[in-house]
């Protein structure tokens, strides 16, 4: 069993047991928070983490991203597209670099929580901050490069196929849109990227201690 099952079996029991715990049933579905999403968005805004701004929950393991109101109300989700590489940390400095000399190994989403901000890119399109100084954005999908098959990726019902980008979060155009551009693309808010490899409790201290 690799690194990357190991921890992702051990996210989902581990927020699995949370949720049993407080009585919460029934299977996931694409209308719904994932175990992981919803406990996570729970214990968030029960302990003020999101400090009454709008937040993102993006799960890796099932490529997706939810989107909460400053209660934790569910305002929509989407699959989305991630990094390349299986991994939780970004490389040291790696947003200094041009992408043509970022390897396949590095290009990870970073897991952790976010102060996201409003942008554009090089291009002059908004997109959302996520980790300014390792250049990780969310964004609307581009299908610039027709090899790559992105909005196919996205409308894949498995989520094999959804690591393609440098690290950063692509999502379905129209649920830019609809949902991340009114949410985070006028004012800070909060995106947590839950881990793939770790114990999320190690970089969220609401989850409570390892």
């Amino acid at each position: 069993m690799s690194f990357h099952t190991r921890g992702a079996l051990r996210l989902a029991a581990l927020l699995l047991a949370a949720l049993c715990a407080n009585g919460a049933s029934g299977a996931d579905s694409p209308d719904t928070p994932s175990v992981a999403a919803q406990h996570f968005a729970a214990a968030a805004v029960r302990a003020g983490d999101n400090q009454r701004l709008p937040f993102a929950v993006v799960d890796k393991v099932n490529a997706r991203v939810w989107v909460f109101g400053t209660e934790g109300e569910l305002r929509g989700t989407a699959p989305v597209l991630l990094g390349l590489a299986i991994g939780d940390e970004s490389v040291p400095g790696i947003g200094e670099r041009k992408m043509s000399e970022i390897k396949p190994g590095e290009r990870t989403t970073p897991a952790g929580r976010f102060m996201s901000e409003p942008g554009r890119n090089l291009r002059g399109e908004d997109i959302v901050w996520v980790d300014y100084e390792a250049a990780v954005s969310m964004h609307r999908v581009r299908a610039t490069n027709a090899a790559e098959r992105r909005l196919e990726r996205l409308a894949s019902p498995s989520v094999r196929d959804n690591r393609i980008s440098f690290g950063c979060i692509n999502v379905p155009a129209a649920f830019y849109d609809l949902h991340i551009q009114p949410a985070f693309g006028q004012a800070r808010g909060i995106v947590y990227v839950l881990p793939e490899t770790r114990d999320p409790r190690d970089r969220f201290d609401f989850l409570g201690t390892p």
